[in-house]
């Protein structure tokens, strides 16, 4: 009775470790049967009793991730997210019953039905530039990127083509969802259900609707759900000068981009989403899936446009061969990334709050720490209208521009118009203006010469 006790403790105790979601899920790309290397993070390894490890001039500081961005919170927080995750579940239910065709019965939850209707009347016009999703996000009680997702994997006919189970289509996401640090004021699951609702308006535009396949369409939209998964909320500069595992895993190149994607492959395989197909073509899912997470690297940014540039020049780019076409996905993904600077104002301008406060509070904890404070996060030297401006006009208005030569469509011409006018917008709270931008050209420019750019790439997307 005493060694089965005693092993009934041990498998409690390791069901609620991994039920805390792991940290890093890697393997070593130099093995090619992909073995995995499962990382805990900061925060489990604390709680079992490991210490975090120590080396170099700069020994790991031991920050936890999970609680970087978080702001104290009251006794009651915990019970508000657990009925958060019930009325979650509750949604499940309901949207699982109504996709079968099966009636509903359970009347109990009228107010969480209300906000579904809500939500499923905005999911009507997802595909609208000005689609406003924090209020989506609102609507659906911090779940968009659960059910933006599933739902435009269910309209394109992505579950049914491809013969997914619908149950593991769910977990995945729910899973993805919560490996995102909502703590994070901009790399969070909202940033990444807005990416992949810009890169659904990206994939119906006329050039590549007519060109994508519906396998390009599922990759697009699961690397656009999942292109930041786990990020920590501090850029790859930061990793590397403290010493952080996934530096050293990475070799400090693209840490970041293929942590994220390493993550990804992680969940497909614990959830086997693709297990009913041929391993080759889940390895190849695997790969593409990697390939266009790490295009978003904005270190990599004049490698992409250069070649996009000459592509265009010389009309070479025939979305009929499958490397074209992924190389625009690639493009799509870069531009989804980004895209902030390019929506209406109202939403623009939150976005640019919320990375410029996720910049400046890794600088105060550079700052504390006594490291070299990175670009763009030193509060002290540097505005969210000048971060703005020198990100709008060395990242931002490149790639806009090349992708308006691309597609020259009525979607295209509203993103440069709302770029335009949101760099106006910042220019005018900016008392100097024109010093800014040359403070901003030298920042930015580095920031695509250099890997440790990875802070300019983060506030690309949320800019």
């Amino acid at each position: 009775m005493g060694i089965a006790l005693i092993l009934s403790i041990i498998t409690v105790l390791v069901r609620w470790i991994f039920s805390k979601r792991r940290g890093a899920i890697s393997y070593d790309s130099s093995d090619q049967t992909a073995l995995y290397i499962r990382m805990l993070d900061v925060r489990v390894r604390s709680q079992v009793g490991f210490e975090p490890e120590r080396r170099g001039s700069h020994p790991y500081l031991g920050v936890d991730f999970r609680t970087l961005h978080s702001r104290a919170e009251s006794a009651g927080s915990i019970p508000a997210r657990r009925i958060r995750r019930l009325f979650s579940f509750q949604r499940h239910l309901l949207s699982s019953r109504l996709l079968r065709g099966a009636p509903h019965l359970n009347t109990l939850h009228i107010l969480d039905e209300d906000y579904c209707g809500q939500a499923k009347c905005m999911l009507e016009k997802v595909g609208t530039w000005n689609f406003d999703i924090f209020l989506f996000d609102r609507l659906t009680n911090g779940n968009s990127l659960v059910f933006l997702t599933f739902h435009l994997l269910n309209q394109y006919g992505l579950i049914e083509l491809f013969q997914l189970d619908m149950v593991k289509v769910r977990q995945f996401l729910v899973l993805v969802q919560e490996d995102y640090h909502n703590q994070n004021p901009y790399h969070n699951a909202v940033h990444a259900a807005d990416v992949t609702q810009a890169m659904h308006c990206y994939l119906r535009e006329p050039k590549l609707a007519q060109s994508l396949t519906s396998f390009d369409i599922l990759l697009g939209l699961l690397a656009a759900a999942t292109h930041d998964l786990d990020h920590p909320g501090v850029n790859q500069p930061f990793l590397i000068k403290t010493n952080h595992y996934l530096a050293a895993l990475y070799r400090n190149t693209s840490v970041l981009e293929n942590h994220h994607w390493r993550s990804a492959v992680g969940l497909l395989r614990e959830t086997e989403l693709f297990s009913h197909l041929p391993a080759e073509d889940s390895l190849g899912i695997e790969r593409q899936l990697g390939s266009l997470i790490l295009a978003t690297d904005i270190s990599r940014q004049n490698e992409y446009l250069s070649r996009f540039r000459t592509h265009l020049d010389e009309n070479s780019l025939c979305l009929g061969h499958s490397s074209h076409r992924h190389f625009s996905l690639q493009m799509a993904l870069k531009c989804a990334d980004i895209c902030n600077p390019c929506r209406p104002w109202e939403l623009s301008k939150q976005w640019s709050e919320k990375v410029t406060e996720e910049f400046f509070h890794q600088g105060d904890i550079e700052k504390k720490h006594k490291l070299e404070i990175s670009p763009l996060c030193d509060s002290e030297a540097n505005t969210i209208a000048s971060v703005q401006i020198g990100f709008m006009t060395y990242v931002v208005e490149p790639l806009f521009a090349e992708w308006a030569r691309f597609s020259d469509t009525r979607l295209s011409q509203t993103m440069l118009g709302h770029l335009g006018l949101n760099k106006a917008s910042w220019s005018a709270m900016e008392p100097e203006a024109s010093g800014s931008s040359e403070e901003g050209e030298s920042e930015p420019t580095r920031a695509t010469e250099e890997p440790s750019s990875r802070a300019l790439s983060q506030g690309s997307q949320e800019s």
